[in-house]
This record gives structure tokens, sequence and C-alpha cells, in this order.
């Protein structure tokens, strides 16, 4: 096949690279394009997906590597890609505009559109030739151009109404203050879609969310009803347990195909491994389960160890597909087990894992591929318990039998890594592992985050102090989003807590600041996702739904609330306020759509505290105290740590709503304070313990 070369050879993008011999002769997002596009009078083809994308890759070899779509595609439209993850501004846009138009979403995104980025078409993914109901790329091409040619005005005035209504679709509503029943509301809407058997909420395909879960704690935490722990508790098992969790490796997948948790897809993505050792950290400190304990090591070791850069950034993620196969690399056949094993750990690990002679993996009918996927179907304890053997014993012979197929596995051909380092979720990577830092009293954890933020402060802020979005092989150029802005923020905010080195603190409000600043909407209130640096589109995107990510304004809402008590800035606080006020009409209608905006919400209706420890950071007593804070659940808090040689800042500086300071001894003293009251500072290790 004569492969012709378009414009993307010089783009640093992984997803766009993988184009770059395309038949189709693809642009970038660019000026030049959209010019071309109207110079030629021809109508814009946008495709929109990312590295790792399953769907995307087989779009790509079904049509856009065949030369008949290539040619039609190049001789009646212009051709832009555009990586989802470099440029979630562009994708968030023309998702709203696909959901709007078909009432659904995914990648890869198809939109079609004037040479002035007005859609008058999106849908998702395309076969080349229509099947089962579905049209194919190439009629559905045909038919755009005969319209474009002979009924253009329709559909430019298609583009027009379609922009207008997600003009009014953007709009924020009247702004109310959010009650406290809706705290109440989102647990029962969880409760109403838990899957008491498996875990998790709804029925197929079921993503993690782990914001779900770290609400649900938090209701456990504030009403003392038993059952929101133990919906976390079934969720984290089932999930451990479960396919999407890779036994041999460690890591998670990004969600699994079936109720049950075994069948899953098998890209993984870095923010996925975040935010579920957010809930892991979380749950061990409300349970001191083990398995939650063992589950946030290994999710650790298998980022530090895979996706990790050698300057301190984290990679975005691994490919499903290997050898053009989705899942190949992780799965086994009966009799290559046989063949590898003993006959004791082969047995074993048949019972343990589920191994079928036939195979346990059939995503499709009609599959004759004998593949097994390694799943659990009940604890270490109670397999345990059944074999008569213990749990020290089967625990010993499983690592065993994993450091052997582990070997094994790494001769195989691996999953393409989306090597490039995108800074909102290399925020979530570092507010989660100094949240594990914390809990665990593991001083490595806080040092990757620490190596993370250096790496951010060094690579992608620029001298006016602005974030950028993404990093590859020393490029950094595209301008941070409000999701950077905020995920970095919460990542300080956490470090600085695990460290109490202060020039994380003042990063965190020199960011937040600009924040504000720039992506602020001034008539509605709420966070723009791009800033007023950025490029301008038919609408803006404010976005406050909690789906696979949180969102930027959930997630400040949250991080305004802990600065407010943190500096004792009321000004914070109030902005929180307004931000919650912005988007309450659209939360009360599904608040459980929104968890990470109840987390604030949690933390600002109370109890909350505020814990100020004067002392040597270094010194035992100063730690004793930590160690106490830390291996308590108890989320809303926040803590600050005044250094007694320090002479530079007072305490009264950092914490103006501490009035008596007359009774600091030269041990480590701490002031335990509940919405901003304060009670007189102590020594005693037993009050302090009650207190928590």
């Amino acid at each position: 096949m004569r492969l012709q070369k378009n414009h993307l050879k010089n783009e640093k993008s992984p997803y766009l690279l993988q184009h770059v011999n395309n038949p189709v002769d693809w642009y970038p997002w660019s000026s030049e394009a959209f010019t071309l596009a109207e110079k030629k009078n021809k109508p814009i083809f946008l495709s929109i997906g990312y590295s790792t994308c399953h769907w995307c890759h087989v779009m790509a070899h079904e049509s856009f590597e065949d030369e008949e779509v290539a040619n039609l595609l190049n001789k009646h439209f212009i051709c832009i890609k555009v990586d989802r993850e470099e440029r979630p501004d562009i994708d968030k846009l023309y998702m709203n505009v696909c959901q709007l138009i078909t009432g659904k979403g995914g990648w890869p995104l198809t939109i079609i559109m004037t040479h002035d980025k007005k859609p008058f078409f999106a849908a998702t993914y395309i076969p080349k030739q229509s099947r089962y109901g579905m049209k194919g790329l190439l009629g559905l091409l045909g038919e755009i151009k005969n319209l474009w040619e002979n009924n253009t005005p329709e559909l430019l005035k298609s583009a027009r109404e379609i922009t207008m209504v997600l003009q009014r679709f953007t709009q924020s509503s009247e702004p109310k203050e959010l009650p406290k029943s809706t705290l109440e509301t989102t647990y029962y809407q969880l409760l109403n879609s838990f899957d008491e058997i498996n875990g998790g909420f709804g029925f197929q395909p079921k993503f993690p969310t782990p914001h779900n879960l770290l609400f649900l704690l938090r209701y456990w935490k504030r009403t003392g009803d038993t059952y929101p722990l133990k919906m976390v508790e079934i969720t984290l098992e089932h999930m451990r347990w479960g396919g999407i969790y890779d036994h041999i490796g460690f890591g998670f997948h990004r969600y699994s195909t079936d109720k049950t948790w075994i069948l899953p897809h098998f890209e993984k993505m870095l923010y996925d491994q975040a935010l579920l050792l957010m809930a892991y950290t979380e749950a061990y400190q409300a349970t001191k389960n083990q398995i939650f304990k063992i589950t946030v090591e290994e999710i650790i070791e298998y980022v530090s160890r895979d996706m990790s850069s050698e300057e301190g950034g984290f990679y975005s993620a691994e490919d499903a597909d290997s050898e053009g196969e989705e899942g190949k690399f992780y799965m086994w056949e009966y009799e290559e087990l046989q063949q590898i094993l003993t006959i004791p750990e082969f047995d074993l690990i048949v019972t343990f894992y589920n191994i079928k002679k036939d195979g346990n993996f059939k995503p499709e009918i009609g599959n004759k591929q004998k593949k097994n996927i390694l799943y659990q179907t009940m604890s270490i304890k109670d397999f345990a318990t059944y074999h008569k053997i213990t749990e020290k014993e089967l625990i010993a012979h499983l690592g065993k039998i994993r450091r052997k197929l582990y070997n094994i596995r790494k001769e195989r051909i691996p999953p393409q890594k989306d090597d490039k380092i995108l800074t909102d979720w290399n925020g979530l990577m570092i507010a989660a592992l100094t949240k594990a830092a914390q809990v665990f009293e593991n001083k490595k954890y806080a040092l990757l985050a620490e190596k993370a933020v250096n790496f951010f402060i060094k690579n992608m802020m620029n001298n006016r102090g602005e974030l950028l979005h993404r990093y590859r092989k020393g490029d950094a150029d595209i301008s941070g989003y409000a999701d950077d802005y905020a995920f970095l923020i919460l990542g300080l905010i956490e470090l600085y807590q695990a460290t109490f080195n202060p020039t994380y603190l003042k990063i965190s409000l020199d960011l937040n600041e600009h924040l504000l600043q720039h992506f602020w909407d001034k008539k509605d209130g709420g966070l723009f996702f791009t800033s007023d640096k950025n490029e301008k589109f038919i609408a803006q995107i404010k976005e406050i739904y909690d789906g696979a990510i949180p969102s930027a304004n959930s997630v400040t809402f949250f991080n305004l609330t802990r600065l407010a008590r943190m500096t004792g800035n009321r000004g914070l606080e109030k902005k929180a306020l307004e931000l919650s006020k912005a988007f309450s009409e659209q939360i009360q209608k599904m608040p459980s759509g929104y968890t990470q905006m109840m987390l604030g919400l949690d933390f600002a209706f109370g109890p909350s505290h505020e814990i100020v420890i004067v002392g040597n950071k270094e010194s035992k007593d100063t730690k004793k105290i930590l160690q106490e804070i830390y291996s308590t659940y108890l989320p809303n808090k926040v803590i600050i740590l005044k250094e007694l040689q320090n002479t530079n800042i007072s305490i009264q500086e950092l914490v103006p709503f501490i009035k008596d300071y007359s009774q600091i001894h030269n041990q480590a003293t701490i002031y335990l304070c509940q919405n901003q009251q304060c009670q007189l500072p102590t020594t005693d290790s037993k009050k302090i313990k009650q207190f928590l």
C-alpha cells in the first residue's frame, strides 16, 4: 500500500504519531487547516482519540489506513487529528456537541464542521462499511459530500443552530446555596444503584469511580451508619479480586465490561491508579484491612516501576492492545501455565485464579482462543480456611508463583506506553502518593511525590507562574487548563501536610490565585475549563460533573475550603461558596454525579478540624503526634506545623484564628481546633488521642 505522508510528523503526541503514515492527509489542529478549508470551501473532518484507545485503533485500521476511505476524505474534506489528552479543551467542547446531537459519547469522536468550527454532524466509532443498522463511513462521507455540494445553506443553518444550543447549554443557572440534605440525597442515590453482591454501582460496564467511595467513607464518618462503610469494603475487595486488577504486574485496568469485575478493558490509566490509591489508602485508615494496604503498596510498585520517568513525572497510560490484540499481554493458556509451574503451584493457581482448560476469557461469541485472565472469587482468608492452610503459607505460595509468571510475561511484547506527562493527572498522583506516605509512614512515597513536584516546578511552570499542560521529550508548550491548576494544587496541599515545607503551600496559593484570576466566570461564577488567555472557541465550557476524573470545579471547591482553613483567609471560603452556588441547581438534580463536590461540601458543613503543631518536625514527640494523626481516619482536617526554631514566620501570621499562644512548651505542642474554634494547647498524648 502506498503511504502518503501527512502533516503530523513534527507532532509530539504519541496518538498523532500513530497516524503519521496514514494515507489520510491529516493536519494537527491549526490555523493552517482552517484557512485551507475556507479557501477550498471544504468541510472539516475532525477525529479525536487517544493513544491507548482500543476502538480508536480499530477505526484507524479499518478506515484511516484504507486507500478508498483516504481518497474520499482527502478529496472532499480537510482532515484534522486531535489527541484528547493533549487538547482536552477541544475534546470537551465537541464531546458536548456529540452528546447534544446523539445522546451519547465516547472515543473515537468524529465531528464534521465548517471552517469556522461550527459542527453539523457528530458520532463516535464508525465502521468502514454499513453493518447491523450502523451506517458505514464510506456511505456517510458520500452523503455529506453531496449535501455540502448541493445543499450547503441547510448544513450551515444546522451548524448555527447546534452552536446556539451549545452556547445556551453551557450557561449557569440561578445561584443558590446547597443545603446540608444534599449529602443525604447523594448517599441514597448511590445506595439505590449499589450492587451489594459484587460491589460498584449500576450494571455493566462498571467503572471504579473512586470519589464515590471517598464520599461514602465520609458519610459513614458523619452519620455512624455502618452500611456506607460496607459498600466501600465490598467494592474495593471485589475490584481487588477481579480481572480488572493485574494480579501479576499490579495496577488497575480501565474498567470492567461485566458486572463482576472479571473481564476488563485492558488499558491502564495513570489517573485511575491515583484515584484508587486514595480510595484504598483512606479505606485502610478506616478499617485497617490489610488487603487494602497491600493493594496500595502494589499500585505504587507498578507506577514507580512502569510509569515513572527519570525526570520525576509520571507517564499517562498503557495500551489495551499488544500485537494487534486486546489483552494479549495479560492472558495465559492452560497448557502454558502447566509448563511453567510445578504441579502443586499449577493446582493452586488453577483453583485460586479460576483457570479453565478452554479458557475463562471469552469477550466475543464464538471466540476460540483458549485464554485465561487471573481473578479470585473469594478472599485469601476464606480460601486458606477452606483448603486448610494458613494465610501466611498461601500468601507465600502465591508470591512465588507471581514472580515466576511476571518474569515470563516480561519476555512478551508489551502494550505501547503513552509517555507524555500531563500536569493534571500527575497532580492526582502526587496527592495520592502523599496520602499513602502519611498513612503508611513511608518516606519513599513522599520522595516520589516531591520529585514529581520539583519536575513540574522546573519544567511546567513558565516565568509568569503559569502552568503548562503536557511534557514529552523536552517539549512543553500547551497552556494549562483548569484541571492542571486544580489537581496540582490538590497535590501541593497534601505534600505540604506530609513534609511541612512551606514552599509547597506558597506555590499552591500562588497557583490558586492565578486560577481564580484567569479562569473565573465573572458573570455567573465557577471556573471555565480554559483561561482568558487560551484559544477562543464557539462556546466556553464549564465542567462540574465528576465522571471518571473529578471536575476542576469540584476539586477547586475542596481546595478553597481547605486553604481557607489553613490560612484563615475568609475570602477563599467566600469564593468556595460562590463556586458551589453557581452549580447548585445542576447538582441538586442528581447529586450522586458530583461526589467529588460532595467531599468539599462535607468539609464545609463540618465538623472540620484545624490541627496546628508547634515543634521540630524531626523530633520524636512531633513524629509521635503526626503518627497518631495520620493513622486516624479524620478526613476533614488540615495540619499546619510551625517549627520552634523558625523565627521568620509568627504563629499569628500562619494561623490567624489562634488567639492564645501563651502555653507553648519546649516540646511539641498541639493546638486542636474544630471549625476554627481552638482549645488550649496541649502536649498530653492522651488528650490528643481522645480528640482525634
